[in-house]
């Protein structure tokens, strides 16, 4: 088998299961499901969902890495571009898997899953020390917050403004939800940065 067939049949075999485990957790929430029922409705061997996957845990947070990776490259581009594109790419990516993060997100997903989305976030604001923001407020608004309370508002606002966006079928496209979103955490920053 050359390495391009082997490569297809992987990302086959992974679109299958994301698609699989997206279904089941509609229909029955995400803590109720096991393995067996992911690869029997993916219709693959659990062979095959454990040569590319350690449990369905991983199965989530291989898909969420790939939100965040992306948002982690575009915020590492912050100085040539502005700055809110960043967000708006993530919120398109969360549109693109839509299905996924509203049953993950919903009353039938993961609690897991929420805190492992909050506490991601969290680390990237803490490392970055700012969150992308509109052009006309200064640069000089980067800080460190050593306690992590603003980070960690910051990224319980992003996560609740993803659910509230999917709940309400999208209403806003992604570059005003993400607009809207990282002015609401620059005000946060703004006025955090004038506690002592």
């Amino acid at each position: 088998m050359t390495q391009q067939t082997s490569n297809l049949r992987v990302r086959r075999t992974q679109k299958l299961l994301r698609e699989a485990l997206v279904e089941l957790i509609e229909e029955r929430g995400f803590e109720a499901l096991t393995i067996g029922e992911i690869t029997e409705r993916a219709m693959v061997s659990r062979a095959a969902f454990y040569r590319n996957y350690q449990d369905k845990y991983d199965l989530v947070e291989q898909i969420f890495a790939e939100a965040m990776n992306a948002l982690i490259s575009a915020v590492g581009k912050l100085g040539q571009e502005h700055p809110a594109d960043a967000w708006v790419r993530f919120f398109e990516h969360i549109a693109q898997y839509e299905r996924l993060y509203r049953a993950l997100l919903g009353s039938k997903g993961s609690p897991w899953f929420v805190r492992k989305m909050r506490e991601s976030m969290t680390d990237l604001i803490t490392e970055r020390g700012r969150i992308p923001h509109r052009p006309d407020i200064s640069a000089d608004h980067n800080h460190t917050f050593s306690d992590g309370f603003v980070p960690d508002l910051v990224s319980t606002l992003f996560v609740e403004s993803i659910t509230w966006w999917l709940e309400q079928g999208k209403p806003y496209i992604p570059k005003e939800i993400a607009m809207r979103t990282s002015l609401l955490a620059a005000a946060l920053f703004r006025e955090a940065s004038t506690w002592h």
